[in-house]
């Protein structure tokens, strides 16, 4: 029976995250600075496109840790 508990609070958890990464797409599109932040490393040649986005990777990180954190805070109770 502590299993079905357990199970539960796990099922949550990945709702939350499924809620989360949805709004981060559908948001994601109408965020025009996203993908094109001061860090993020853009080369372009004659044949050749190089980009890299570090900063916008760092930023998602950072967002994602803390709302991570909120959600363990939550159900660590």
């Amino acid at each position: 029976m502590v299993y079905f508990n357990l199970i539960g609070r796990i099922l949550i958890f990945f709702g939350f995250l499924l809620i989360i990464f949805g709004v981060i797409i559908l948001v994601g599109g109408k965020i025009s600075f996203f993908g094109k932040l001061p860090g993020d490393i853009y080369i372009k040649k004659e044949n050749f496109t190089f980009y890299f986005p570090l900063a916008t990777s760092l930023l998602i990180s950072i967002i994602l840790s803390l709302i991570l954190t909120i959600i363990l805070k939550i159900f660590k109770k």
